[in-house]
């Protein structure tokens, strides 16, 4: 990127502090009135669970249970549907999951079986499609490991697939979340059958990616990401019923239309459950089974079992043509597009280098083929989001796995990306777009930026006077989560962009906001945040969002992380705070595309807590899964000379 001239910036941000009456305060009651507020969009997919099973009998053969050999003599289940109205040899679609895909299973209508789907798109379009559960998941055989021994287990699978009478010896794989999380580390080490992949938001399957140190979706910035709790709450049982291991396919298939083997679990009221102290024993507190959760909990986020397994680390190469898809309100979209820039800059062969395509849409986790018109995020309305999702994936599967070169090629953009608040589809040949800039604007206040209500200003030019903005953070009462770039947190949290303006209303959120802009100006690519810092703890949290705010002053949310004050040396280490020092903060970048209108606001929040987004730190400088103990405290944000607080958006012209 490029500095964009600092006295063109200059002119599109022409500050006034202005003063917030007692009118202010109704802000947050229209807020909340939004909220409730909206219409119910239609699904641009009519198909049904019902109709796509009925379909698959009688477009398919399929092959029920049977039971693929792993190398330690393990067997996973497998079901395999063959075209009817093709002639073998076929290409094959796989799809590995640790997810239940019994047919007993009670179809949801707001939430459609996604393996279903693929497997009728890939039969109507020539290819097998073969589902296998990982091992130690329903009818798969062995324990349970997080990820499904992709290394082994999928190496196998892949050399069984094409060794198989029905198969022309290429395989692409595809899945979305836990179903695409393996990918990664299997396409690390080169197999002959393996031709193409398409991972739609694996970002569990990521471990480290640049300045990312996720591991799996386990931590961000330091700090333990909830939705992983609520997970494995419902994934970690690993005590189960199993049928001997001599038990005839037939005799398999013929209980498993009585058994799916699908536990139940009991209801928890995950409110009580996230506030449970010690957070390490939180799954078992609720009711839920023992399991990993609390060993990986402990580890930290660098410790050296995160590269042991089956997470995928920028150290590695990768061997596959990719089509990377994912979703701007998803948990780690950042660490997805970071991978997709690591594989074109190092895979080992330009072949692979090359074939790397990344597409970003508007929507939820695991959303992009469940759209709906119009397409509505949270309450932000992103408008029709419609983009050719089943064409592109089997024109890109085409090539690689028929040779059909004529279309995938010609017809599809490097990157391909939503940019919200125009609401329009994008492209460009790179991440981020090559003609992108950078522009820097700094925190700047009176020392009054608590709340909607402060005096908190992002300008152009950094401050010339010294300042500080304090708060006080208290664990036991976090500012809320209302919304985000998550998943899986229950009823606990929505995923999406909210007007965050009942949020802002506390003391303890600091908002730095612009002027209105006199001009469109697109946010496209990675979004770096710096603070100066202070505390009276030996250790604590700071949560930075990013918004577009509206003229009327509605607050959307576009992407927001966390950074542990212990962790700002590196990973590697712990380096505690002292009372009375300022430290430099920098987080690992935000990821967007926005197109902030003309009189709209950039806005930025600061805080120490995004409950139950991210664990809460306890500030005693402990080790937090373990302890019970809190301390409350008081925390500084510091800007002026030589401490100059920012935030550096990449721009593109429009």
């Amino acid at each position: 990127m490029i500095d964009t001239p600092r006295a063109s910036i200059k002119r599109l941000f022409q500050f006034e502090q202005t003063g917030c009456t007692g009118a202010c305060r109704s802000l947050v009651a229209a807020a909340v009135a939004f909220l409730a507020a909206g219409g119910v969009p239609a699904a641009t997919d009519p198909l049904t669970d019902e109709v796509r099973r009925a379909a698959l009998a009688r477009e398919s053969h399929i092959e029920y249970m049977v039971m693929v050999p792993m190398r330690d003599g393990v067997r996973l289940a497998s079901r395999i549907y063959l075209p009817k109205n093709a002639n073998p040899p076929f290409p094959t679609i796989f799809w590995r999951s640790p997810y239940n895909f019994s047919e007993k299973m009670e179809p949801n209508p707001d939430y459609f079986d996604a393996n279903l789907k693929f497997a009728l798109d890939a039969v109507r379009r020539g290819y097998a499609f073969v589902k296998q559960n990982e091992r130690g998941k329903f009818f798969s055989e062995g324990t349970w490991e997080v990820l499904g021994r992709p290394r082994t287990d999928g190496r196998d699978t892949l050399t069984w697939i094409a060794e198989q009478e029905w198969s022309n010896g290429k395989v692409g794989t595809t899945g979305c979340s836990s179903t695409a999380e393996w990918i990664m580390a299997l396409a690390s080490e080169p197999h002959p059958a393996h031709a193409a992949a398409v991972p739609m938001s694996p970002g569990a399957g990521i471990g480290r990616m640049g300045p990312y140190y996720e591991q799996g979706n386990y931590y961000k910035g330091g700090v333990i990401q909830l939705p992983m709790l609520t997970w494995l709450y419902h994934e970690q049982n690993l005590v189960r019923p199993m049928f001997p291991p001599d038990l005839s396919r037939e005799e398999r298939i013929r209980v498993s239309k009585y058994y799916d083997l699908a536990p139940s679990y009991p209801e928890v009221d995950w409110r009580k459950a996230f506030r449970h102290l010690p957070l390490r024993d939180a799954i078992v507190a609720a009711g839920g089974p023992n399991g990993i959760f609390d060993e990986m909990a402990s580890r930290g986020p660098d410790h050296p079992d995160w590269y042991k397994g089956g997470l995928y680390h920028d150290n590695e190469d990768f061997h596959v043509p990719a089509l990377w898809v994912n979703a701007w309100y998803d948990l780690s979209t950042a660490p997805n597009i970071e991978l997709f820039n690591h594989v074109r800059h190092n895979a080992s062969e330009e072949r692979i280098r090359e074939s790397q395509y990344l597409i970003v849409a508007p929507t939820e986790h695991c959303h992009m083929y469940r759209l709906r018109d119009p397409h509505i995020v949270g309450a932000r309305n992103m408008g029709r989001v419609h983009f050719d999702f089943d064409d592109i994936v089997y024109d890109f599967f085409d090539l690689h796995l028929k040779g059909a070169s004529d279309r995938f090629p010609e017809k599809q953009p490097r990157v391909q990306y939503f940019a919200m608040g125009s609401n329009e589809w994008l492209t460009a040949d790179s991440w981020p777009p090559a003609d992108s800039a950078g522009v820097t604007l700094y925190l700047a206040s009176n020392g009054r930026a608590n709340s909607l209500f402060g005096d908190g200003l992002l300008a152009a030019e950094p401050p010339d006077e010294r300042n500080l903005d304090t708060f006080v953070y208290d664990p036991m009462n976090p500012v809320p989560s209302l919304g985000g770039n998550v998943c899986c947190l229950s009823d606990q949290v929505k995923t999406g962009s909210f007007d965050q303006r009942p949020v802002e209303s506390r003391q303890d959120v600091l908002v730095y906001t612009s002027e209105p802009l006199p001009e469109d100006l697109e946010v496209t690519g990675g979004i770096d945040v710096v603070l100066f810092v202070s505390s009276d703890a030996r250790d604590t949290d700071f949560t930075v969002k990013l918004l577009d705010v509206e003229p009327d002053g509605t607050a959307w949310n576009l992407d927001e992380t966390i950074k542990r004050v212990r962790y700002r040396e590196g990973f590697d280490r712990e380096v505690f705070m002292e009372d009375g020092h300022v430290y430099e903060l920098r987080f690992a970048p935000l990821m967007t595309s926005n197109v902030f209108r003309a009189g709209h606001r950039i806005r930025l929040e600061v805080s120490s807590s995004n409950y139950p987004r991210f664990a809460r730190n306890l500030n005693t400088g402990g080790w937090n899964p373990d302890e019970t103990e809190y301390v409350v405290a008081t925390n500084t944000v510091h800007h002026g000379p030589e401490r100059q607080s920012y935030i550096r958006l990449t721009t593109v012209p429009r």
